[in-house]
């Protein structure tokens, strides 16, 4: 289902917060996406975000807090199959991908700071599903978050209606 996140900041200016637009680049074969928050934070090591994509991700995005790292990718291309395996919706990175081209042809949507092709480490550090901050806004696990080619927007109920 395709979103507009301009629309649902007309529609519930009161309800929205928005991201701070400081590049974020489309990567997935999804340039619009939703879906409840589930986080992880790392710092150059994406261990946390693999088990992360290993779970049921259905009516899920999974943000990304990298500290805004360019020096390794935290998403690539295997993971990007899992997330689509696991029927995700999104990721949004607070860092770096890779595999930028196979990651286009997924499934999911994926927005990100940039790319590198340096793989991240493996050292099973970083936190789940607690508050993270970047973008000048607060991403809780359990609101909602919305993406698409005009930006990022949180809220704390769905604002999506969807038809059965």
């Amino acid at each position: 289902m395709e979103i507009k996140t301009a629309d649902l900041c007309d529609a519930s200016p009161e309800d929205v917060r928005v991201a701070q637009p400081f590049g974020w680049k489309d990567y997935g074969g999804m340039k619009s996406f939703y879906g409840q928050i589930e986080t992880v934070k790392c710092f150059e090591d994406n261990s946390l975000v693999r088990k992360a994509l290993e779970e049921d991700g259905k009516g899920k995005v999974l943000v990304v807090d990298g500290g805004g790292s360019m020096r390794c990718a935290l998403l690539g291309d295997m993971l990007g199959e899992l997330a689509v395996k696991n029927k995700w919706n999104g990721i949004l990175v607070y860092g770096c991908i890779r595999d930028s081209v196979a990651l286009e042809k997924l499934h999911v949507g994926v927005k990100a700071l940039g790319t590198i092709p340096l793989k991240s480490n493996k050292r099973n550090e970083g936190q789940k599903n607690i508050p993270v901050h970047f973008a000048a806004i607060d991403f809780m696990p359990g609101e909602y978050v919305y993406a698409d080619e005009d930006g990022v927007i949180v809220s704390k109920e769905n604002l999506i209606i969807e038809s059965k």
